[in-house]
């Protein structure tokens, strides 16, 4: 592997990394202006939904979209928020299993129409169905690993 990069290449990175970061901040933004869950709250909701056993905070590092920093913060303010319970975990008395209740998929079915809309806001209404496909297919190539 050669630590010299392409002008192609580069540029690649640069718009990946630019065009992330414009395009989520878009639609965060777009979010928020309607009242809209934070996107990384609606994301542990999404998580914790796909998941009726529940999730150990541990896994759910793996399985978000955003960086969570400090996730058990985030996870405490989601408990005092309503939105999810935390339960002793049976087999490790010492962790916790996370649930969404019924407020967080209330909450969480709520918020996803702003960000349907926003998503095509910023991405859908850029790309043809083609070119949104070609792009997922490139990105998948970049994720395989």
């Amino acid at each position: 592997m050669s630590d010299k990069l392409s002008d192609t290449v580069t540029n690649a990175w640069i718009r990946l990394v630019r065009a992330r970061h414009k395009v989520v901040n878009a639609v965060e933004a777009d979010g928020k202006a309607v009242g809209a869950l934070p996107m990384e709250w609606y994301d542990v909701l999404w998580e914790l939904e796909r998941a009726p056993e529940g999730r150990r905070p541990y896994e759910m590092e793996d399985r978000l979209l955003f960086a969570q920093y400090n996730l058990s913060r985030l996870i405490d303010r989601m408990v005092e928020a309503g939105l999810v319970r935390k339960e002793a975990c049976p087999e490790d008395k010492r962790g916790h299993v996370l649930h969404i209740t019924e407020a967080g998929k209330k909450q969480r079915k709520a918020s996803w129409p702003s960000y349907a809309r926003a998503i095509n806001r910023h991405i859908g209404d850029k790309l043809s169905e083609a070119e949104a496909e070609k792009l997922a297919a490139l990105l998948g190539k970049l994720l395989a690993d």
